[in-house]
């Protein structure tokens, strides 16, 4: 089965997790997807992800993070998608709930968050808000 969007895929099962209160989610491994995840690790989002498996049986696993019962995240939505893609230079990217969320950007230096992205002059495409 092919498909398209393995971002949009990744942030549901992560969300979907999350609603029934799951302590780790499995899916197929790629290197977007671990440097996605190694971004919300970063920022606190989730507490861990690695890699099992070798060769076409790889799989990211992350385990959620959880505060008296519930999930860190909030809102985990994707905002450059296949059929349109949002590009952004530094000083424009986008803010989420005034700084108290993050905007993933990837950029030509790797995946960081947009307030790591003005502070290096990054500008890239906005892959999903997290608040």
């Amino acid at each position: 089965m092919s498909m398209n969007d393995p971002i949009s895929d990744m942030l549901a099962r992560i969300k979907n997790a999350q609603a029934v209160s799951k302590r780790q989610v499995r899916m197929p491994a790629s290197n977007v997807k671990l440097a996605l995840a190694n971004v919300l690790k970063s920022e606190g989002y989730i507490r861990e992800a690695s890699v099992e498996g070798e060769g076409a049986t790889k799989e990211l696993v992350i385990e959620l993070k959880y505060v008296e019962g519930r999930g860190v995240i909030d809102r985990l939505e994707r905002y450059s998608k296949p059929g349109r893609r949002r590009y952004f230079a530094s000083n424009d990217l986008p803010r989420v709930l005034n700084g108290l969320g993050i905007a993933v950007v990837s950029t030509s230096k790797g995946m960081m968050t947009d307030a790591q992205a003005r502070k290096e002059g990054h500008g890239g495409e906005v892959l999903c808000l997290v608040a």
